[in-house]
């Protein structure tokens, strides 16, 4: 081996050491807790620092230093960070979308208050822990590699750890301290990130902004591993090194050389973008913070006083109109986070990747420097930059068609980081660039007017897609994915479209931050910024276009007037309690308005009482006269009087809901399926008739979700054939079949609580078959949820209601094929028989049903014909008498 291949290798180990100690630490605290803590980088750069003040600024010899930071603080502080941030998420049952939010809101916060208390400019003399020999570092990762391994695998905390990670609340009734697991795996994450940081430091510049970034681009060598396997993770970070310190010695020529060379020297992030992209499953579950409730209605007047408050900076002077300029400009931007994340439900850590494209695209065609495309005035140039820039959001949107939660989080802010090192950082690109404003724009008040006037298109823009049937579907996407879906939207095509308007926007702010600043400036753009503009967003309303101005005048404003980091901090702040109010300050306020109107609410005299006893069946005569249907049975009780009664009029159905040609049937041949090595399936074969009500039965385990799931297109057999009619609708997706005439329930309730229940219909009746003005008011009539019911949100309804919600949202398409799964449970006796009429009187109407159900008292008065399922089979088939009488016999103790 040659001296400079063999130096090469050296070089490359100790990088590779650093990089398989984050993915060591990533992957414990992952097997410990389940959260990819985004804070690593965060906690590796704040010990760097602690480390240099104790040796640098104050004296201590480096033992002690190093001690007191690797095995006092950075331990303490991943305790305090499980027991102050994440355990309550986790006690409190949120979901990974809060763990997400409140772990970039650490990263955030600590970054923040990394730039105050040391400031934000670069340092070179971090002290060397170690020697610039690898060897020292490599035989560390190896035995923190063994001995971790050994814990996990070996011993009872790591049987204890695992139990943890896969049901925490089953681990603790299994007399498992889930805190002390918990707190272990943090404490030893962040001693990991600690050491990752003090090893770093003295080869990196030490900055707030900086090193965490550095850290967390090798996030690649955790994921690679699936945030699994210790060894390969430690086997990916040595290669990768290795192999990123041996392409310095080429030195290719032409006009990619800039680009190879960036290449070559960020392999790390070359392979977080493979992994991020190629690996889906870390993580599937939402990765956005859902707010259990109804839209927050803005108090009346705030969109005045917000107007007056843009206004004023028109009566500023000097500086303070300078940095205002700012305000409308960032102001675009995170509303392309309102669209993406706030309206599309999807989760984008790479905006700032498109702002920084807008700003970039928007000067390279003012100097006619973009390739193919002459010179152009300012604003003819931000328009061009905005339509080249707007299809370059399917480099997220297109992951986010397979992807959810952490994959999607990788995935975004790969791509972020990817775009700063490849694009940003080529000096064919943006040496000697500068950027002017329009002309007749050129003083900061006349392009101040200027961005007021873009700020409210974008905001028309934003608002646009938050109406009507497009608002609708994106609201439904957001609240429940796979029951929009069931609902008939077309839920890729919409995530496309979210991205590509989000990265449409990002452009337009970003190309108006840049003229408003007359200069490109990559830093503005860098994924830090991304991730704070994001933690920004969702702690203050991500559905709310009053939050994302008002985060944009607070990061302005904050960093303008004091020391850099103060936004930051506070941004983190918030973010870490996200857990707590998941809608923002505007759902906290409505919240505590909420609870406070009920502790004052009046109640009714007994006068009252008996008054509005004696009006009930005025009321009811009277709705009878309108021609909606009664509810049946004994007067409801009083909440079911308020919300429209318990169901509707089966006889009615006929004239509510248009009848049809008979459905096609619906038909499974041959269906196999397997989960993990488990046969869910096995050569299944049913027909579901038109005009009849297939019923399924069977213990649990016994395969009838799994056939559900694959006749309502959410699951594909690796076998077989689902056909409708004669045709092959195998590999059709949701919401294809729902658009065939194939609707379905869920088990678990799928309705939309942003949405009322009038609306929640109507997105079934809008992405439907059949287009027709009068189809949901039909299904509302049916369900008897016609009355005031119908204006409420869904979030704040009883069981009973959400299920007749959802069947009338399933009715609304007009379906031929109405697959219900357990459509009793959750309902009492007088609505389980109102449910039981209406499902009778669609398929005398010819609609095909096919219900799978526990209760077999349900399924006798209600099917036509019953199949039993036991082990993936169907092993009896008929009358319901006769199949459930055969099966009672079977159970029936000897």
């Amino acid at each position: 081996m040659s001296s400079l291949t063999y130096d090469l290798t050296l070089a490359g180990l100790s990088v590779g050491s650093a990089a398989a100690l984050t993915g060591i630490g990533l992957i414990v605290t992952y097997r410990a807790t389940g959260v990819l803590n985004f804070a690593h980088g965060a906690i590796a750069m704040v010990c760097a620092y602690v480390l240099r003040q104790c040796v640098v600024e104050w004296g201590w010899p480096l033992w002690a230093g190093a001690a007191a930071t690797l095995l006092v603080l950075a331990p303490a502080l991943g305790m305090a960070l499980e027991r102050f941030v994440f355990r309550p998420l986790a006690v409190l049952g949120s979901d990974p979308a809060q763990t997400l939010v409140a772990s970039i809101g650490v990263f955030v916060l600590l970054v923040g208050g990394a730039a105050l208390v040391w400031g934000q400019g670069a340092r070179d003399d971090a002290p060397e822990l170690v020697s610039a020999d690898p060897w020292g570092q490599l035989a560390v990762v190896l035995v923190l590699a063994v001995g971790v391994g050994t814990v996990i695998r070996w011993t009872r905390f790591g049987r204890e750890l695992r139990a943890v990670v896969d049901d925490r609340r089953l681990a603790v009734l299994g007399g498992i301290d889930a805190d002390r697991v918990a707190a272990a795996g943090w404490a030893f994450g962040s001693f990991t990130a600690g050491l990752t940081g003090v090893l770093l430091a003295p080869y990196v510049r030490l900055d707030p902004y900086g090193l965490p970034l550095l850290v967390m681009e090798v996030v690649a060598v955790a994921v690679a591993a699936r945030m699994r396997s210790l060894p390969v993770a430690v086997v990916v970070a040595l290669g990768i090194g290795v192999a990123q310190s041996q392409l310095t010695r080429l030195h290719p020529s032409g006009r990619l050389e800039p680009l190879l060379q960036a290449v070559g020297a960020n392999l790390f992030v070359v392979a977080l973008l493979i992994a991020a992209l190629a690996l889906p499953r870390i993580g599937t579950r939402d990765a956005l913070p859902r707010t259990a409730t109804a839209r927050v209605p803005t108090p009346p007047g705030v969109w005045t006083v917000a107007a007056v408050l843009f206004l004023l900076p028109l009566g500023f002077a000097g500086s303070d109109l300078h940095t205002a300029v700012q305000v409308p400009a960032l102001g675009v931007v995170l509303l392309s986070l309102v669209v993406v994340t706030g309206r599309g439900g999807q989760i984008s850590l790479g905006q700032a990747a498109y702002a920084g494209l807008g700003a970039l695209f928007t000067a390279l065609l003012a100097a006619g420097r973009f390739p193919g495309l002459p010179r152009l005035p300012e604003l003819a140039a931000l328009a061009v930059a905005v339509v080249l820039v707007a299809p370059l959001g399917l480099l997220t949107g297109w992951p986010a068609i397979s992807r959810r939660g952490l994959a999607l989080a990788l995935a975004t802010f790969a791509v972020g980081v990817g775009v700063s090192r490849f694009v940003f950082a080529q000096p064919y690109a943006v040496s000697g660039l500068s950027l002017g404003r329009p002309a007749g724009f050129d003083g900061d008040r006349a392009y101040y007017v200027l961005e007021l006037l873009l700020l409210a298109a974008a905001l028309l823009a934003t608002h646009a897609l938050r109406r009507g049937r497009t608002g609708r579907a994106l609201a439904a996407m957001r609240d429940h994915e796979a029951g929009a879906s069931a609902a008939g939207v077309r839920v890729p095509s919409l995530k496309l479209l979210a991205f590509v308007a989000g990265a449409a926007l990002a452009a337009l702010g970003g190309g108006m931050l840049g003229m408003g600043l007359r200069a490109f400036d990559p830093g503005a753009y860098d994924p830090v910024r991304g991730l704070l503009w994001f933690a920004a967003v969702v702690v203050l309303g991500a559905d709310s276009t009053l939050g994302a101005l008002a985060a944009a005048a607070l990061l302005v404003g904050l960093d303008a007037g004091a020391r850099g980091g103060v936004a930051a901090a506070l941004i983190g702040v918030l973010a870490v309690l996200v857990g707590r109010f998941p809608g923002g300050p505007y759902e906290a306020l409505r919240t505590a308005a909420e609870r406070l109107r009920l502790r004052r609410g009046a109640a009714l005299t007994p006068l009252g009482e008996r008054v509005r006893a004696r009006l009930r069946p005025v009321e009811r005569r009277a709705a009878a006269a309108d021609g909606a249907p009664p509810p049946p049975g004994p007067p409801a009780p009083d909440h079911e009087s308020r919300t429209g009664g318990a169901g509707g009029n089966p006889n009615a159905v006929a004239g509510r809901v248009p009848t049809h040609a008979p459905a096609p049937t619906l038909t499974a041949r041959h269906l196999h399926a397997r989960y993990d090595g488990f046969t869910a399936l096995d050569g299944v074969d049913l027909d579901v008739p038109h005009g009849r009500i297939t019923a399924i039965v069977g213990p649990n385990g016994a395969g009838k979700s799994t056939l559900f799931h694959c006749l309502a297109g959410t699951h594909r057999p690796s076998h077989g054939q689902v056909l409708l009619g004669g045709r092959d609708i195998t590999r059709l997706t949701a919401h294809a079949r729902t658009r065939l005439g194939i609707a379905r329930t869920f088990q678990q309730l799928a309705v939309f609580p942003s949405l009322t229940v009038a609306e929640n219909v109507q997105v079934g009746a809008e992405q439907g078959r059949v287009t027709d003005a009068g189809a949901a008011e039909r299904a509302l009539r049916l369900l008897g949820l016609d009355g005031p019911v119908r204006a409420l949100p869904a979030a704040d309804l009883p069981t009973g209601t959400l299920r007749r919600v959802e069947l009338a949202r399933a009715l609304a398409g007009a379906p031929r094929v109405l697959l219900l799964d357990e459509p009793a449970a959750g309902l009492d006796t007088a609505e389980v028989a109102a449910l039981t009429k209406v499902l009778k009187a669609l398929a005398s109407d010819g609609t095909a049903l096919l219900v799978v159900e526990h209760d077999l008292d349900l399924v006798a008065d209600l099917a036509d014909v019953v199949h039993v399922m036991t082990a993936g089979r169907i092993v009896a088939s008929g009358p319901p008498a006769r199949v459930l009488d055969a099966l009672g016999a079977q159970e029936a103790p000897a």
